[in-house]
């Protein structure tokens, strides 16, 4: 199953249609089922819409950021999306709207960075005598260009170039760069080893908690006491990358699985009072995660033991 990515253009969308035409390959983790723009008028929506990607586009003109980023939110859903990549988008972004895609969008600049964040990179690159500009891929964050940065190409500036000259080269490397980096960056999001590195990450920072193996699995449990939390992997077969957790029992159970049958499962051999969380669906909400662990973690945890994260967690 492909992740699906949606695409946020302002212009000629030539990085757009680098990631358009990557995702036509076979191999390709990822597939576009969305370009919006804040310009109507923007050319790549007309590449896009020729190779049959669904397009939308309003002016942002008159309208208040945080309710224009709603209306854009609110198609991104829409159409399905599980991924941003911003391609020459011309907004700054509300906070509101980084925050309900934290972890999931993706933007390329057009300098080293955290060389040259904002406009002019390439100026400023050439004015500093520096040897390389390049352009970066990176997560959005907040703060302009802030993101932890995923990948970068470094471009040569030569004897006699001009900001014209080195963008244009410094374009050639983003269209080589980008959907390479997003393929990389979405594939992570379903291969077991980075999944099981953020259930580690989640786990051992509970108090007293230990990784073991326990029929075949990493599992988590407090130091000489239950488990709490496995990571199973196709386990018995079942094609599976999931964290199992501890519930109260079969109606919450029931429930979870009702409620979303595709994410929430009941796992063989472990009985009614687990529940199975699929982390292999590419649109893990992590903060939800680190909430089932420290619950089931709770759930097994002597009374002391409970009684000390409890205080810790009113302060």
């Amino acid at each position: 199953m492909k992740a699906k990515v949606a695409v946020l253009i302002s212009g000629a969308g030539t990085n757009m249609a680098a990631l358009l035409y990557a995702a036509k390959a076979a191999d390709c983790p990822y597939e576009l089922v969305l370009v919006a723009s804040n310009n109507p008028d923007a050319p790549g929506l007309a590449i896009a819409a020729a190779e049959g990607v669904p397009t939308w586009s309003l002016s942002h003109k008159g309208m208040a950021r945080e309710a224009f980023d709603a209306l854009v939110d609110a198609e991104l859903r829409k159409a399905g999306a599980e991924f941003v990549a911003l391609a020459g988008y011309m907004r700054i972004l509300s906070d509101a709207f980084v925050h309900r895609w934290a972890g999931r969008m993706v933007n390329i600049h057009p300098s080293l960075l955290p060389e040259y964040p904002g406009l002019n990179t390439h100026q400023q690159a050439i004015d500093a005598g520096d040897a390389f500009g390049g352009c970066s891929v990176h997560i959005v964050t907040p703060g302009v260009d802030e993101g932890p940065v995923l990948a970068q190409t470094p471009v040569a500036i030569v004897p006699g170039d001009t900001a014209g000259t080195l963008a244009e080269r410094v374009r050639f490397a983003e269209h080589q760069l980008y959907p390479a980096t997003l393929a990389a960056f979405v594939a992570r999001e379903r291969s077991p080893d980075y999944l099981l590195g953020r259930v580690r990450e989640l786990a051992m920072a509970l108090p007293e908690a230990d990784e073991v193996t326990s029929h075949g699995m990493p599992c988590f449990d407090i130091v000489k006491g239950k488990k709490f939390a496995y990571f199973t992997q196709d386990h018995h077969g079942d094609g599976k990358t999931a964290l199992l957790v501890k519930i109260s029992g079969a109606d919450e159970q029931a429930q979870l699985i009702e409620m979303d049958e595709g994410r929430y499962y009941r796992p063989a051999y472990f009985g009614d009072g687990w529940i199975g969380i699929r982390l292999d669906l590419g649109d893990t909400d992590w903060d939800a995660i680190g909430e089932w662990l420290r619950k089931s973690w709770l759930a097994i945890a002597p009374k002391k033991l409970a009684g000390l994260m409890g205080a810790a967690d009113e302060f």
